[in-house]
């Protein structure tokens, strides 16, 4: 059976600190919720709108993001949708669920604040917990990102007709 593309990319802040939990087996998981502005037009007039996601982060990516971010800290996701259904905790029935589940998360996207852990820099990790999409796996440890604007110059190389296409 053909695989088909199941891939989301969002930027925003979160809404709430981070509250990380741990599942019986020892792996870290947070969901985080983040807000995403956007502009539509209603009518003939543009206006403000907000959307709201829950991300489903795993492994050390959880761990940092229990460290490192707060509400209204800026992040950029890249991961996949998800669907779930749970037995709803009053007995009243099922309820469905959609998701994202991080593949990677980036602190203080867009110099938004970067969170507890400095200003514009941030973190980039993987938060799949191994390369079969398992969250049982730990995750790679987050590398960091230095803050925009201070990417280092490598001066010219010379003209361009030196390029041979």
């Amino acid at each position: 059976m053909a695989q088909n593309i199941n891939r989301v990319v969002i930027e925003g802040n979160l809404t709430k600190d981070p509250e990380v939990r741990t599942t019986p087996s020892g792996t870290s998981v947070v969901t985080l919720r983040v807000a995403v502005n956007d502009r539509v037009k209603r009518g003939e007039e543009w206006v403000d709108a907000a959307y709201y996601f829950d991300v489903v982060v795993w492994g050390k990516t959880a761990e940092q993001c229990g460290q490192f971010l707060n509400r209204g800290s800026g992040i950029m996701v890249d991961g996949k949708l998800t669907w779930r259904e749970y037995e709803a905790k009053d007995g009243s029935g099922k309820r469905q669920v959609v998701e994202i589940k991080a593949d990677n998360v980036r602190f203080g996207a867009r110099g938004e604040g970067g969170g507890r852990g400095g200003e514009g820099g941030g973190y980039s990790g993987s938060a799949s917990g191994s390369s079969s999409g398992s969250p049982a796996g730990g995750g790679a440890a987050p590398t960091y990102m230095p803050p925009a604007g201070n990417e280092p110059d490598f001066g010219s190389s010379g003209p361009d007709d030196d390029i041979p296409f």
